[in-house]
C-alpha cells in the first residue's frame, strides 16, 4: 500500500511538471531546455524510486526473518534451532540499520533535488514510521527470546541435575549389585583338595591324622562354585573325607576303573559346616 502511495506521488508530481511546460514556446531552444529539465526530474525520480524499493524490500525480508524466528521459537532448546534464531535476529538487526541509513539517504536526495512534492515527503515519513514500529516490534521479540532463553537454561540445568542424579543412582545401583554379586559369589564358593597323607602334611593341612584349623594355602586348593560343581573325581582307589560334612549330603562311588568319585547330592547341606573339603587318598 505504501509502495502504491509512493508511485502515485511520483506520477502526480511528474504530470504537474509536464503540464507546467505545455504553454512554453515552440522554439527549439526552449524545447531542448524543457526536455533537459524533464530528463533531470525523471532521473531524480528514478533514483528516489530505486531507493524506496530497496527500503521496502528490506522490510519484506525483515518480516520473513521475523516469521522464521517465531516458527523456530517452539524448538529453541534445540541447538540447531537456537543457532538459526541467532542468525535470523542478527540479519533483522543489520537490515533495520541498513533501512535506517537508506531512509536518511532518501530524505537527503529529496532535499537536494529539484523536486518539491508534499506527497513524496509524506511517503518518506511513512517509511520512517514503519521503521520505528518495526524497531519496537523487534525489541519486544528480543525480550521474549531473552526470557525464553532463561527458561531454556533453567530447563537445561534441571535436565543436567536429573542426569547427574540418575548417574549417581545408577552408580549406587551398580555398586549395590556388585556387592550382592560378590556376596553371592562368596556364599557359593568352596575349596577342595585331595592328596596323600604325606602331601597334606607337607602343605600344613594334616597333622597326626587330623585336619588343622587355620588359614590354608588356598593356592593348593581348587576353588569351585558349589552351584555348578557337584561331582569331584578323586582319581584314587582309596579315599576318605577328613573335613566335617553332614551324612546324607554326599556319596562316594567307584567308577569302572575302581577309582572313587565324590558326588554331592545336597550342596547346601554338604557345605553348611565348612567350605573346605579335604580328602585323603592313596
Amino acid at each position: 500500500m505504501k509502495k502504491i502511495l509512493f508511485m502515485a506521488a511520483l506520477v502526480s508530481m511528474l504530470a504537474s511538471c509536464i503540464d507546467g511546460f505545455k504553454g512554453g514556446s515552440n522554439a527549439d531552444r526552449e524545447r531542448d531546455s524543457l526536455r533537459n529539465i524533464i530528463d533531470q526530474k525523471d532521473d531524480e525520480l528514478n533514483d528516489l524510486m530505486g531507493t524506496f524499493n530497496e527500503i521496502q524490500q528490506g522490510f519484506d525480508l525483515i518480516n520473513e526473518a521475523e516469521g522464521r524466528v517465531n516458527m523456530l521459537r517452539s524448538g529453541a532448546e534445540n541447538n540447531n534451532s537456537a543457532e538459526n534464531i541467532r542468525e535470523n535476529m542478527q540479519f533483522i538487526q543489520e537490515t533495520l540499520e541498513e533501512n535506517k541509513r537508506k531512509i536518511e539517504e532518501l530524505q537527503s536526495k529529496l532535499k537536494s533535488s529539484s523536486i518539491n512534492s508534499a506527497k513524496l515527503k509524506e511517503a518518506i515519513g511513512s517509511l520512517t514510521q514503519q521503521l520505528n514500529e518495526k524497531n519496537a516490534e523487534i525489541e519486544t521479540l528480543r525480550a521474549q527470546l531473552a526470557e525464553q532463553e532463561v527458561k531454556i537454561e533453567e530447563l537445561a540445568g534441571t535436565v543436567s541435575n536429573l542426569q547427574t542424579e540418575n548417574a549417581q543412582v545408577k552408580q549406587q545401583r551398580d555398586e549395590t549389585a556388585q556387592i550382592a554379586r560378590n556376596q553371592d559369589a562368596q556364599l557359593n564358593t568352596a575349596w577342595y583338595v585331595f592328596g596323600t597323607s604325606k602331601e597334606l602334611k607337607a602343605e600344613g593341612i594334616l597333622s597326626k591324622g587330623e585336619v588343622l584349623q587355620g588359614n590354608y594355602n588356598k593356592n593348593y586348593f581348587t576353588q569351585i562354585d558349589i552351584r555348578k560343581v557337584s561331582v569331584i573325581p578323586l582319581e584314587s582307589k582309596s579315599a576318605s573325607i577328613l573335613t566335617n560334612h553332614p551324612a546324607g549330603s554326599y556319596t562316594l562311588l567307584k567308577d569302572s576303573k575302581g577309582q572313587y568319585t565324590l558326588n554331592i547330592t545336597d550342596a547346601a547341606k554338604f557345605w553348611s559346616v565348612s567350605k573346605y573339603l579335604v580328602v585323603k587318598v592313596k
